[in-house]
């Protein structure tokens, strides 16, 4: 695939391969989800949730992609990036991605409980950051939702 047709290619099928890594998370135990960072449509980083598996409370999978994409393209600044993650992001998250400059956040499921780009806060529209963020939610929102729901659903019984 040339450059010109990955730039082209629908967030559902970036989404899917987030999605891949939330599986990869459910498979080790932790919350199932998945992030990837696309930078001028090229596949940059993948990552997913590691918390438990690492006793790190930062290692969501937004942090875990920072990390890499950060080493990947041996800057701390990201910019010109759309990060993909199938569940809203947290203040922590969030706080991250501003640091990093990314431009772009398309994620999957709503999260009402800790999601901060509008579902729990909208911290993304706030005035008190030096950068903003464009963010597009409910890409894939079914399954990431139910992959969420039936992960819960399991730890509970």
């Amino acid at each position: 695939m040339n450059k010109q047709d990955s730039l082209k290619i629908p967030d559902e099928k970036w989404m899917a391969l987030a999605f891949e890594q939330a599986l990869l998370a459910q498979k080790l135990g932790e919350v199932p989800v998945g992030a990837i960072l696309i930078h001028e449509g090229q596949l940059i980083a993948s990552a997913h949730n590691q918390p438990i598996s690492s006793n790190d409370p930062t290692a969501h999978a937004e942090i875990q992609l920072l990390r890499k994409a950060g080493a990947a393209l041996n800057n701390y600044r990201l910019p010109n990036t759309t990060l993909f993650v199938t569940l809203e992001p947290c203040t922590m998250c969030l706080g991250a991605m501003i640091h990093a400059r990314i431009s772009k956040v398309v994620f999957g499921a709503y999260d009402e409980k800790t999601g901060v780009c509008g579902s729990c806060q909208d911290l993304v529209n706030s005035q008190c950051f030096n950068h903003s963020i464009e963010t597009q939610g409910g890409v894939l929102a079914d399954e990431c939702k139910q992959l969420l729901q039936q992960f819960f659903q399991q730890r509970r019984h």
